[in-house]
């Protein structure tokens, strides 16, 4: 198996939970600008949606988009995604709400095209922060286990503090947490950002 990833990426996430699953991969590093793996592949070859994260199976498929890959991960380690009959459920509840709602508003942030649009951006992820900081269940996502899901927050957390971009108290004590855990500093440790 191979994770292609770029080093902070949002592919960072789904390198954190293939550590907490103890899946055994490979990791591709992409550079996303000349758009080669480090190998001088062409990554469009690889993924023609040009960007990362990509998982290549075992088997040869190829699956793209955090949501897909962490769910696969999930699947793989029931541990690290919700108990009981909803849990699934409130998975990808939780994942779809990650990736639209805090996600997708970073490249308003990060790569604004005015500064109103930066602004408003800026804005948004604070409700959304604020938000995700209420629904939280315990020390974790949904309780005291960590998920997937919470793999994908603290990368979305560490985009925050890239961009001096405040959040509650509540997620700040959660992304310190987050990064005490072997999986956590394993991943930090193998794309270089420690």
């Amino acid at each position: 198996m191979k994770l292609y990833y770029s080093p902070g990426a949002c592919s960072f996430a789904d390198h954190i939970a293939l550590h907490e699953a103890d899946l055994s991969f490979d990791r591709i590093r992409v550079d996303l600008k000349t758009k080669l793996t480090e190998s001088g592949q062409n990554f469009e070859d690889i993924n023609p949606k040009s960007y990362v994260p990509v998982l290549e199976l075992d088997d040869g498929q190829i699956l793209t988009e955090n949501v897909a890959i962490l769910y696969w991960i999930a699947e793989r380690e029931p541990s690290l995604r919700p108990p009981g009959q909803t849990g699934t459920l409130r998975l990808l509840e939780t994942l779809a709400f990650i990736s639209t709602e805090i996600h997708k508003q970073f490249s308003r942030v990060l790569k604004p095209s005015c500064d109103a649009e930066a602004q408003a951006a800026r804005e948004k992820l604070g409700k959304r922060f604020q938000l995700i900081a209420t629904m939280m269940k315990g020390e974790y996502l949904f309780g005291s286990e960590a998920s997937v899901a919470d793999a994908y927050l603290f990368t979305m957390l560490m985009w925050a503090k890239k961009a001096n971009l405040a959040v509650p108290a509540k997620l700040e004590e959660f992304s310190q947490r987050m990064r005490t855990r072997p999986a956590v500093q394993l991943a930090l440790k193998h794309e270089e950002l420690e």
